[in-house]
């Protein structure tokens, strides 16, 4: 048997149109009546018709959330995973799916941390691609209130801070492309810390299981299964980096020949392809992808 992994996209991805197919499904229909009790919204009013809340932090994430984990369902029914992991926001489906956590809980885990990461203004991201890595860690190092958010790939970086910081940073590190990114605060740094802090007490009257599966965290790009240590790299992903760089060496390592990116998009199967290439890749973003 092909060793598979399964992985879950974070903030980005969110499409308008997405998870709109699903409606048929009654399974799928049940999902998004009890997501619009929790949430007190309706996820498929905003994903049909709503581009500008789609891209808002307090509904991109629980949008992302239930969609992934619908379509992640449904593919249980015909295949396992052998190890999961999740970019950022990505991660909770990816717990939920190695049934760490109940769906609603990990749905209330989502909402918290998307109100409490949409309130945290005052710092800045910006997105770095083709630049000098040694350089970057250099002026890092050297700029107090900047961090390295998201490890992509050796060709991709996601910087955080104060805008001062990441400003700094831009001017200092040459790259083919420098975006700053739409987002309202520094997320995945130090800058997290309050929210961070707020979070813990939520995530601490959640009961986590022992995962039937491996997961590879953002904080630590290491196999676990214990709901302890799981819980505690939750705990600490709002303020560290996303280390997706090495989540994708580390598919190999632990005899991973085949990735499945559920969700939209195709973003994780890209950067997978960059660090790792040689695996096989392929994406279920919508009904019609799942295997018949």
């Amino acid at each position: 048997m092909t060793k598979t992994a399964w992985v879950f996209p974070g903030q980005g991805s969110q499409s308008l149109g997405m998870g709109i197919d699903l409606l048929d499904v009654p399974s799928a229909k049940d999902k998004f009546a009890q997501a619009e009790e929790i949430l007190g919204w309706s996820v498929i009013e905003i994903c049909q018709n709503d581009a500008d809340k789609l891209a808002h932090t307090l509904y991109t994430q629980p949008c992302l959330y239930v969609v992934e984990s619908i379509l992640a369902d449904l593919l249980q029914k015909k295949e396992q995973p052998d190890l999961v992991a999740g970019h950022s926001l990505g991660e909770y489906t990816a717990l939920y799916v190695a049934g760490v956590f109940e769906w609603s809980a990990g749905l209330r885990l989502v909402k918290r941390r998307a109100e409490l990461m949409e309130t945290a203004a005052g710092g800045m991201m910006a997105a770095l691609m083709n630049f000098d890595r040694e350089k970057l860690e250099k002026v890092i190092a050297e700029t107090p209130d900047v961090v390295v958010a998201n490890d992509n790939s050796s060709v991709q970086v996601v910087i955080s801070g104060t805008p001062a910081a990441v400003e700094a940073v831009m001017t200092q590190v040459k790259a083919k492309r420098a975006i700053p990114l739409k987002v309202s605060g520094a997320f995945h740094s130090p800058l997290m810390a309050v929210a961070a802090t707020e979070f813990q007490d939520v995530l601490a009257s959640v009961e986590f299981r022992d995962a039937n599966v491996p997961i590879l965290s953002n904080v630590e790009p290491v196999p676990a299964v214990k709901a302890e240590v799981l819980k505690q790299r939750l705990t600490q992903q709002m303020i560290g980096g996303v280390r997706w760089r090495e989540i994708s060496l580390a598919l190999p390592e632990n005899g991973i020949e085949r990735v499945v990116e559920i969700g939209p998009g195709n973003v994780l199967t890209g950067l997978v392809k960059r660090t790792s290439p040689g695996l096989i890749l392929e994406n279920v973003r919508n009904l019609a992808e799942l295997p018949v």
